[in-house]
Parts: C-alpha cells; sequence; structure tokens
C-alpha cells in the first residue's frame, strides 16, 4: 500500500509570521523551550525521500495535533505513510492565544502522543512544539520557518446535522482545513480515516480530494 501512497505523491508537484514562544518535547524529557531548527526546503522529492549523489535526503514532515480522534488518525497516517528512518517528524500544537492557562493539557497532549510516535517508530526523529497565537499564522509560520516538507493534517466527517441546520457541510475547522491545502508553502494531506466498518482513510490535496486509500 506505500506503493500506492508513492504512486499519489509522485503525481504531486511541490511547489505574516506569527512571533511566539514555543516548546519543545523531543522525546528525553516533557518538552521545554528550545532554538529554532531549521531543513532545507526540498522541492520534487518521493515519499521515501531522495538521492543526492548517493545520500538519502531527510524530510521533515508536520502533524497539526491536538486531543481529538482525527488527529491522532492523521499524526499515525503520516508516521506509517509518510515519514522513514531518519525524517524528521514534528507535531505542532496551537493552542489560543486566550486559552494559554490550558498547559498542562498541552503537555499532556504532546507528551502522550510523541512517546506514541517514538515507540512505533524509533528510527523516526519526532518532535512536539506547543504554540500559543492564532492557529491560521501560527501553522503558515511554522511551515516556512522550519522549512517543511509535508503537512498533514486530520479531517474529520461532515456533520449530518449541521448541514440540516445550516444548509451546509462545512465548519470552521473545515475551511481551515481547506486554507491549508490549498495556500501552505508545502505539500499538505488532509486524512480522514474511514467509519467504523470501512476500512482506509480518504485522503484529500490540491489536486485530489477524498482519494481512498486501503490502508
Amino acid at each position: 500500500m506505500q506503493s500506492s501512497v508513492g504512486s499519489l505523491v509522485k503525481q504531486l508537484s511541490m511547489k505574516e509570521a506569527w512571533k511566539s514562544t514555543s516548546n519543545r518535547w523531543s522525546g528525553k524529557d516533557n518538552y521545554n523551550p528550545v532554538g529554532d531548527a531549521t531543513l532545507n526546503q526540498m522541492e520534487g522529492f518521493s515519499m521515501y525521500g531522495n538521492e543526492d549523489n548517493g545520500m538519502m535526503v531527510r524530510k521533515r514532515v508536520m502533524v497539526v495535533i491536538d486531543n481529538s480522534s482525527h488527529s491522532k488518525h492523521a499524526m499515525m497516517w503520516a508516521l506509517t505513510h509518510v515519514a522513514n528512518k531518519g525524517d524528521f517528524l514534528t507535531l505542532l500544537h496551537v493552542v489560543p492565544p486566550l486559552k494559554g492557562s490550558q498547559s498542562s493539557s498541552s503537555a499532556n497532549v504532546v507528551n502522550y502522543l510523541g512517546s506514541l510516535c517514538t515507540d512505533c517508530k524509533p528510527e523516526v526523529k519526532v518532535e512536539a512544539l506547543v504554540i500559543q497565537g492564532p492557529k491560521l499564522a501560527t501553522v503558515m509560520s511554522q511551515v516556512k520557518k522550519l522549512d517543511v516538507s509535508v503537512l498533514v493534517l486530520g479531517q474529520k466527517k461532515p456533520s449530518t446535522l449541521l448541514s440540516c441546520l445550516c444548509g451546509s457541510s462545512s465548519s470552521s475547522t473545515e475551511d481551515l482545513t481547506e486554507h491549508f491545502i490549498n495556500n501552505a508553502e508545502c505539500l499538505t494531506i488532509g486524512v480522514r480515516k474511514r467509519s467504523q466498518g470501512m476500512n482506509g482513510y480518504l485522503i484529500s490535496t490540491r489536486w485530489q480530494k477524498d482519494f481512498w486509500l486501503l490502508a
């Protein structure tokens, strides 16, 4: 199934900074303040990385996380289908400006998900950033600052009730995800796990919507 994912990505061409204090989880301890890190941005990479003069080029995969199930599903999909040995997997948790007091909750989220990634795939370098700020500006800024190669976001099934009441199946969260897919300066993938009893994931990019992957 990874070959199917690779074929999908090979068909895709890659093409306001919000200043905030960030905290990074490194896998050794709970997240702590650290300096910035960067990678050279890559273009035209395959899902499995590129070879440059016989050396494998590492990529940085970023997943926007929170305490929702669809966020966790997207993270695990990115870990198993996108990140490879030696790659960097950055988990970004954005805390709204008016909810800074939820620091303990944020710590629980990043420590749990970060440890889960490390246990499942120790050959991938996992880190987590907790940043307080507006979600749109923060994600776009971090994608550019860290030279992210692939951005992955969780999507949830549109609410039937919301569609009936409002005449639309979209929500502010879904609109935000679509904005990232269409405007982020890297390949951006929306991931939605199919309903119980139905295998696979629905993948959305700037060029394809709800592409079904069995695994």
